[in-house]
């Protein structure tokens, strides 16, 4: 049949992955660094994540096209659903790697004798940072001021232990390299069964990192939590936005 679908334009598309959230039937995907259309039938045609587009990649054309099946979305949401819930048991349970396994450690404390400056000392207080390996319900979420970063973030800003990470939780991630989806349903999980006091979200000027920021949104207005909320963003060369 002959219906209106989105068109994305692969010249155009750096691969942010803004489009991907903000698709309800998930009838988007990355693929190569690529957004790509998973199957025509996912498709309503409605257009909702052309305005999430910042490369005006994405576009509404009318061609042959599989009808919209909103049965085929349900599944596809629902085995969508399935290999999130999977992964986060997976990475629950470390992976295999002892390297991954959950803990929590005071912030090193300057002596009079320590010949390192304050501000050189590290204060991070738990392991793992990645989010796609910390466990939701770890203890040093309980009660905790949580800072959520760009992975490239700490390379960009040089104060970044002192300035934001001091005190504070942290998950790390790459919302153009990893899955946006993921993410959303992760921090979703997180801010359920933790009991967290306030949400900072770190990231680049660079477009593809609006995504942790709609994946932080997202998760928080699933949760139904009112959870104080604030984003930084951050200069390729530094400097804070």
């Amino acid at each position: 049949m002959i219906r209106k679908i989105v068109q994305i334009d692969q010249e155009k598309c750096d691969g942010c992955g803004l489009c991907v959230p903000s698709c309800a039937e998930g009838a988007i995907k990355i693929v190569n660094g690529k957004a790509e259309l998973s199957a025509d039938n996912l498709c309503d045609g409605l257009g909702a994540c052309l305005g999430e587009c910042p490369q005006n990649a994405i576009n509404i054309i009318e061609r042959e096209a599989d009808e919209f099946d909103e049965t085929a979305v349900e599944t596809h949401l629902q085995e969508s659903r399935q290999e999130t819930v999977a992964a986060v048991q997976h990475h629950a349970n470390h992976g295999g790697c002892p390297g991954s396994s959950a803990m929590s450690f005071a912030s090193p404390q300057r002596s009079l004798n320590d010949e390192i400056p304050a501000n050189h000392q590290s204060q991070l207080g738990q392991w793992p940072v990645q989010l796609s390996l910390v466990p939701t319900s770890a203890p040093y979420f309980q009660n905790a001021d949580l800072l959520i970063t760009a992975d490239c973030v700490p390379f960009a800003y040089a104060d970044y232990h002192r300035d934001f990470l001091a005190g504070k939780a942290v998950v790390i991630g790459c919302p153009k390299l990893d899955d946006n989806r993921f993410y959303t349903e992760k921090l979703t999980e997180l801010f359920r069964v933790s009991s967290i006091k306030s949400i900072t979200v770190l990231r680049m000027e660079v477009p593809c990192c609006g995504g942790i920021v709609m994946a932080a949104r997202q998760a928080l207005a699933a949760g139904g939590k009112d959870i104080p909320f604030r984003e930084v963003t951050i200069g390729i060369r530094g400097e804070v936005f």
